[in-house]
């Protein structure tokens, strides 16, 4: 019996491609910006800024040593929120009415200018705060752990006070769903072009 559902956000929620951040680090003069952060990787930069572990400035200033150009602090912030789309307001009212039958959750793997970005985004997209829809948003950069670690799951489950046999994680990231399923959670692997609105729950 499933009693709790953790969502991811990227992929599930909100529509994001990071093709278009390739592309946008790409016209920067950074051509080989996957080797850095994708969808299945993070480097130990990226992995740092997505558990807190540096500050935006910070960040900005190792980006520019790792790529050896001389990019604005605006030109990294536009390219890396290029890849941050639009939510879908018929997933929201869905999300909205599964709140009504399940405690959810939001687990993301993601950084300050990026909560920034799609916070303000859910405001003018949908007309409410992305926090009023779950128990409790968990952000990677401001708990300071990340998927697709089992202890990440572990301690989130244990700060809940979530029994996995109860609790639902979907996630579009293969390696994230093998990291809750380690923790001996139930999952939905949400692989496009299904969505959630496809979901029998």
């Amino acid at each position: 019996m499933i009693k709790n559902i953790i969502f991811d956000l990227g992929g599930v929620l909100l529509d994001i491609d990071f093709n278009l951040s390739n592309q946008a680090f790409s016209k920067l003069g950074v051509s080989d910006f996957k080797q850095y952060v994708s969808q299945h990787y993070a480097d130990d930069l990226f992995e740092r800024f997505e558990t807190g572990a540096i500050s935006v400035p910070d960040f900005y200033d190792e980006f520019r040593k790792k790529t050896k150009l001389e990019l604005s602090n605006t030109d990294i912030e536009n390219a890396w929120n290029s890849m941050l789309l639009h939510f879908s307001k018929e997933r929201m009212e869905r999300l909205e009415e599964l709140g009504k039958r399940f405690n959810i959750y939001l687990f993301s793997n993601t950084n300050e200018i990026h909560v920034k970005y799609f916070t303000e985004l859910c405001r003018e997209e949908i007309g409410k705060e992305l926090s009023s829809y779950f128990i409790k948003t968990w952000y990677s950069n401001e708990v300071g752990f990340r998927k697709p670690y089992v202890a990440s799951f572990k301690r989130l489950l244990s700060l809940e006070n979530l029994s996995p046999d109860e609790t639902l994680f979907i996630d579009d990231t293969v390696g994230n769903i093998e990291g809750a399923e380690l923790a001996d959670l139930k999952t939905i692997h949400l692989s496009p072009p299904k969505t959630l609105m496809d979901l029998k729950l």
